[in-house]
């Protein structure tokens, strides 16, 4: 008969407790009692002292409006500390269409200037005379000689109103500019009661009452000089197209009907955008010694590659059956850089959709040129906004490169995928390269000064060359012909103003061309009559003739072909070569092992190395560092992997007032040995951890939030209790100590708390971060708890934008066994 008997179990089976195991269900059991007894005793306590009913719910009551009326408390401080951390972008994005608001309200750095404001009231009668004058004495003219029908155009009412423009806000360059030049940025707010009458005859009337322009205007003083008048010249320019409001009358009145409104207003920018936007400037010289043609045109800072990507999560714009059924949206964008704009193609029915289209832009300006991109839905009658963003490329000058994903603003949702690269003007022939795609490798910068002798008409460039036109006795002579002139690089087309009646005209305008073959492409010059688009002149100029010659400069008078016998332009070509420059890497040093000779002793004998180990770098998600390579410094750590003991203070182990304080700065280790032996023994990545860092100017305050860690060393085979300490260096004391909350059980805890130091900029500038990832129950009581420790340089840090990267954990003094 088969017994009934369980089989017995063998030992170290998988039936069988550890007792680890025991001791972990034990500890549940009596933290689930003592839960039970809080809860429990004092319902007991209540009917042990015979309390009523009502005082159990008034307890509870009162337990529940102070908890609620606690977390609405932490809520409303929460919010206006985000709010003073982000005062700007909150600012900017509830506020975007005030024109009222003041800049200095919410940028510390733009100052008041109520005297300014007084002293344009005062001189803004003597202003509308002056431009009264200059109406009716050269602008009518010019406009009676631009066509047969505005023979009688005349100004009949001349009247700038009685309000000046308001200076909101101005803000001073002077230390990131050139000794001898003054940047000045000036918002204007013009709401103009102008009233200016204009008739063509006695039946046509027209005419602006009111216009609001808003903008931010740059005056630069260069040079300044050591004699009156001090500046040599004023230039004046808007570094971006300024948003203007124009209120029309008389026969202009259909001009305000929404039919007509946008294309009238677009097409006053587009006047306004070829006097006073960039890269057009007004220049204003007041000595004769300044060159006229550096001050309109002067060299660009750059020039910004663009590759528009892709976005993502867009909003779906387009709705069937009145809202009921949703669809998608046919994205296309928009990028602008001042003056010139590009429109990608429209991706139809699609909220991801893909472009990889490459625009480049000349950037004059930087930082100060802002670029825009702005993403629609293409509809057959106004495409719908999908989002829009503006980036400063004085970033894009700094950074060198960039690629990343950016989120939209005015909409809930949504990013645009953008690859930036900055490509600098160079005169080294050899950083030619063959140009890929179409891209440019050259630019091409045009001054184009004036012309002499132009002939006056056709009929004296074919009687030079001895063709006499039938109706050459019917030909009206005049002063002189209404010229321009057109560029052409390849298919680049581009062409000046015009210049009325004028046989020696002056243009002082600038063009900029890309070039994909210097030795191939030529620049083509046509100088032609307005009236009748016929050539008065033409000059071929070859590129590599400016390849060959010294600083890629020619300046000088050139003989047009096919014009009068001493027909000439003067212009000035500027060749530079386009080089791409790279990102800065980080440095990588070797840490040395120190001879025994160079260690200094301690008061106890022991070697005091520096931690050259703990000093970090940035990871990018996702790679891993092989341990068996040394590791690399990076710019926000410190300069060399060498000892710095000279420069840094020593702590003696005794006199710190915490188990817990910084083990990479106390100089007492001795190749690890109050190391766990489970982590002397470890032979791979400690970790790593992901930190946000920047100053708050307006607070004072330098902020640091840890958000996170990752693949930290196990401590046990449940994972790691973890924290984090911080330190400000050289504050060591317990007093000034951040510390996380504790994460149980995982080696990829997640903190998201954010510490604040109350610290100057420049003090801040001149400190170091400690940062120690620990473990919260170690094997033995003395061991050491760190798991890995970074020290970041602040002085490599740019706290005024911040940063958010992960960072290397490593364990100084630490030899690790073979």
């Amino acid at each position: 008969m088969a017994s009934t008997d369980p089989p017995p179990v063998a030992q170290g089976g998988e039936d069988t407790l550890s007792p680890s195991a025991v001791n972990r269900v034990l500890m549940e059991l009596l933290i689930s009692v003592g839960k039970t007894l809080v809860v429990v005793y004092p319902v007991y306590l209540t009917g042990y002292l015979g309390l009523s009913i009502s005082w159990v719910l008034l307890c509870m009551l009162m337990v529940t409006w102070w908890r609620k009326n606690r977390v609405q408390k932490f809520s409303r401080i929460g919010s206006a500390i985000d709010f003073v951390d982000n005062e700007k972008q909150v600012i900017d994005t509830e506020l975007s269409g005030s024109l009222q608001m003041a800049s200095w309200v919410h940028f510390d750095d733009v100052e008041k200037v109520q005297w300014l404001n007084k002293v344009l009231e005062q001189a803004w009668p003597f202003f509308g005379m002056y431009m009264e004058k200059l109406l009716k004495e050269s602008i009518q003219p010019t406009i009676r000689l631009t066509n047969s029908a505005l023979k009688m155009f005349t100004f009949s009412k001349v009247h700038f109103g009685h309000k000046a423009p308001k200076i909101t806000g101005i803000r001073a360059y002077t230390q990131e500019v050139d000794h001898r030049e003054v940047v000045l940025d000036l918002n204007i707010n013009f709401e103009s009661d102008m009233e200016i009458d204009a008739a063509v005859n006695s039946a046509i009337t027209a005419g602006v009452k009111g216009v609001r322009i808003q903008g931010t205007l740059r005056v630069i003083l260069e040079p300044l000089i050591s004699q009156a008048p001090l500046v040599g010249g004023i230039t004046l320019f808007f570094i971006r197209r300024p948003t203007l409001g124009i209120n029309w009358t008389g026969m202009t009145n259909l001009l305000d009907s929404p039919a007509f409104n946008s294309l009238s207003d677009d097409a006053i920018m587009d006047i306004i955008a070829s006097l006073m936007v960039l890269p057009n400037r007004m220049c204003i010289p007041l000595i004769d010694q300044v060159k006229v043609d550096q001050m309109r045109f002067p060299l660009p800072r750059g020039v910004v590659r663009v590759h528009v990507l892709e976005a993502r999560n867009l909003v779906a714009k387009d709705t069937y059956l009145r809202g009921l059924v949703k669809g998608k949206s046919d994205p296309y964008t928009i990028v602008r850089v001042g003056n010139q704009h590009f429109k990608t193609k429209t991706i139809d029915n699609c909220l991801d959709p893909k472009w990889n289209e490459v625009y480049e832009f000349v950037v004059h300006e930087a930082p100060g040129q802002e670029l825009e991109v702005e993403l629609f839905d293409e509809d057959n009658d106004n495409d719908d906004p999908l989002g829009n963003f503006r980036l400063d490329l004085g970033e894009v000058k700094k950074e060198k490169e960039m690629k990343q994903w950016f989120p939209l603003k005015s909409v809930e949702k949504g990013e645009v995928h953008l690859q930036l690269n900055w490509l600098s003007l160079q005169t080294d022939e050899s950083l030619l390269r063959k140009s890929h795609d179409g891209l440019a490798c050259a630019m091409l910068a045009i001054y184009l000064d004036s012309a002499s002798n132009l002939p006056k008409n056709l009929s004296e460039v074919q009687q030079k060359h001895g063709k006499q036109p039938k109706e050459g006795r019917l030909t009206k002579t005049k002063s002189g012909p209404n010229s321009y002139v057109e560029f052409s690089v390849g298919k680049d087309v581009k062409k000046s103003k015009v210049v009325y009646a004028n046989k020696d005209p002056e243009w002082g305008e600038g063009f900029t061309f890309f070039v994909q073959n210097v030795k191939t492409q030529e620049l083509i010059i046509h100088v032609k009559e307005y009236d009748k688009k016929t050539s008065l002149g033409k000059l071929e100029l070859p590129l590599n003739r400016l390849f060959n010659i010294p600083d890629m400069v020619l300046d000088q008078r050139f003989l047009l072909e096919s014009s009068g016998a001493t027909s000439e332009i003067k212009l000035k070509a500027t060749l530079r070569i386009l080089s791409m420059e790279e990102k800065p890497k980080t440095t990588v040093t070797t840490p040395q092992k120190e001879p025994p000779t160079s260690q200094a002793k301690d008061d106890g004998g022991v070697s005091t190395n520096a931690a050259a180990s703990s000093f970090a770098r940035p990871l990018d998600k996702g790679t891993r560092k092989d341990p068996s390579t040394p590791r690399q410094s990076h710019p926000l750590a410190s300069d060399s992997g060498k000892p710095s003991t000279p420069n840094m203070r020593r702590y003696d182990s005794r006199s710190l007032l915490s188990e817990n304080s910084l083990a990479s700065s106390r100089f007492d280790l001795l190749d690890g040995a109050s190391y766990p032996e489970a982590i002397r023994n470890h032979q791979g990545s400690f970790g790593e951890i992901k930190l946000t860092i920047r100053y708050a100017g307006l607070r004072k305050k330098l902020l640091v939030v840890v958000e996170s860690c990752r693949d930290l060393f196990p401590c046990s085979e449940n994972g790691t209790d973890s924290y984090v300490r911080l330190y400000l260096l050289p504050d060591q004391a317990f007093l000034h100590r951040k510390k996380t909350h504790v994460q149980k059980k995982t080696v990829s805890p997640s903190f998201n708390e954010k510490f604040e130091f109350d610290v100057p900029l420049t003090e801040a500038l001149n400190r170091k971060l400690d940062v120690a990832v620990k473990n919260n129950k170690m094997f033995h009581r003395k061991e050491i708890k760190d798991i890995g420790t970074v020290i970041i340089d602040l002085s490599q840090v740019d706290l005024e934008n911040g940063i958010s990267e992960w960072f290397e954990l490593t364990l100084p003094g630490l030899k690790k066994s073979i």
